[in-house]
């Protein structure tokens, strides 16, 4: 039978009757389950998976055996006693029917703690790079070394679907120099460390895609459940739109590019085309993440939001990006999850908000259980994929340590607590406010404004734990924002060598 966390739609249930029904119903399980699997420690462990119909089916793990009966189409799903961290183990899937292809078996499975890095680009950039002019800082170097035998990869491909769908393309590797150097950069920073620093086994499930909007991976059911979110539906309409003419500018840029060749020039730079189907709202959830959603996790770390920087998205970033946590945590059945993410970094990109996105961002850390790790210093202004991802896999990696696994880190730099009056000035309260400083040369970055909201550069001076914000221009200063524009040379930091985060008063 099947349990609330693998609940089938009438058109999965479909989709799945050929399998059922067909001559060749042998055992099989989705491809989480493979060779050099990371099962979820000190939490119940779930197995599912087809068969014959009404077939028993029999699962060995460790010293645990359980059974269970599929249903008439085929599915079954049972669950395992929570284990400690350990192995390498084997799994076994036996049917009753005895036939040629009635078990199934995985071995060198570790029991650890399983993490999924989601996003787009900047979380999908592998440590090989994208080429041309965007590459990893010390690429050769990190590629060589990245034989990690307690960390464990999978790597999700690229679909996108318009129902939830039942497995994802791809299983589960060793992390060697091959694997990892087509592996999210700042998912393996962070797992590497974490495995270092926790000593257990680590999971990483990379499941991402450039360039693509937040409400791409929130379900139909997440974004339709709020009326605030129809402007996700209406720039996926816009996008829609507008793609009946890309057939026509992509042939013009291949003549362009023709030409340019032929007259022994430089190729042109032409505008970015994202793939149609990356942007329909839900579809990357319901084709890479569903059907990750009945596996037990740890957690999520997720770098996203630079595709929601215009003008229609931006200032609806938090409800948005909130929305897909909670949608996510809705869909796991495991509560409020740890979820860590990126606030986007520095980049010139007129006519986008990055400040209000990296506010937005700093906004959703109202939801629980969630740290966002800034990234403002190591932004590159004319390259949107900064080469260190090294930095951010860190400052995520602290994060966790300081959240999720109780060390006593401070894992964030200063987050703006309130700002109040003083005199002909606003002074700013921060918490993780200990050791203020900045960094590089004296405080720069703030800005103040008067009622009328027309902000100017202003003079900052640290005082405590506190910031105190003037400017001669303002005489009745109401309002302070910090790090606002796209490319900002914010440079205050907290002792624990954190930045600290965009924010604004309004």
């Amino acid at each position: 039978m099947l349990t609330q966390r693998l609940r089938f739609i009438g058109a999965g249930v479909l989709f799945l009757l050929p399998f059922a029904t067909s001559a060749a119903a042998e055992i099989r399980l989705p491809h989480l389950f493979s060779d050099h699997t990371v099962l979820q420690r000190e939490a119940p462990i779930h197995i599912w998976g087809w068969s014959q119909p009404e077939e028993k089916v029999t699962v060995r793990f460790h010293a645990q055996t359980r059974s269970a009966e599929a249903n008439a189409e085929g599915e079954w799903s049972l669950w395992l006693m929570p284990e400690q961290a350990g192995g390498p183990y084997t799994l076994t899937a036996q049917g009753s029917s005895g036939g040629v292809d009635s078990a199934v078996t995985f071995s060198d499975i570790l029991v650890g703690d399983v993490w999924v890095a989601s996003g787009q680009s900047n979380m999908e950039f592998p440590l090989k790079g994208f080429g041309g002019n965007t590459v990893l800082k010390n690429g050769a170097q990190e590629i060589a070394q990245a034989t990690v035998p307690q960390v464990r990869l999978l790597r999700i491909e690229h679909k996108s679907s318009d129902i939830p769908v039942e497995d994802v393309d791809g299983t589960w590797t060793l992390c060697t120099p091959e694997t990892a150097a087509n592996f999210s950069a700042v998912a393996y920073f962070f797992g590497r460390e974490i495995s270092q620093k926790e000593h257990v086994p680590i999971g990483l499930i990379d499941a991402t895609w450039g360039g693509t909007p937040v409400a791409s991976w929130i379900s139909l059911d997440g974004i339709g459940a709020d009326a605030s979110l129809m402007p996700l539906f209406a720039t996926r309409a816009r996008f829609a739109d507008e793609q009946s003419s890309v057939p026509r500018v992509e042939a013009a840029e291949k003549r362009e590019d023709a030409a340019a060749l032929g007259a022994h020039h430089a190729l042109p730079k032409h505008p970015w085309h994202p793939d149609e189907t990356s942007w329909v709202p839900a579809a990357l959830f319901n084709g890479m993440i569903s059907p990750m959603t009945p596996y037990s996790i740890k957690g999520v770390i997720w770098y996203q939001g630079e595709s929601d920087s215009a003008p229609a998205t931006g200032p609806i970033y938090a409800k948005s990006f909130s929305t897909m946590i909670g949608d996510w945590r809705s869909h796991w059945h495991e509560g409020n999850f740890p979820f860590l993410f990126v606030q986007i970094s520095s980049y010139n990109s007129p006519g986008e908000l990055w400040g209000i996105v990296r506010d937005q961002q700093r906004r959703t850390l109202a939801v629980s259980n969630t740290a966002m790790a800034v990234s403002l210093d190591v932004g590159t202004p004319d390259n949107v994929h900064p080469p260190d991802k090294q930095t951010v896999g860190a400052r995520l990696a602290v994060a966790a340590r300081g959240l999720v696994y109780g060390e006593a880190v401070d894992y964030s730099g200063p987050l703006f607590r309130q700002a109040t009056r003083d005199g002909s000035g606003i002074r700013v309260w921060f918490d993780h406010a200990a050791g203020l400083r900045s960094k590089g040369g004296p405080l720069t970055g703030f800005e103040i404004a008067g009622a009328d909201k027309q902000f100017v550069p202003a003079a900052a001076v640290i005082q405590g734990s506190s910031v105190e914000v003037t400017s001669s221009a303002v005489k009745n200063p109401e309002y302070v924002r910090y790090g606002w524009e796209n490319v900002t040379a914010a440079n205050l930091y907290n002792r624990a060598e954190l930045p600290a985060s965009t924010f604004t008063s309004e």
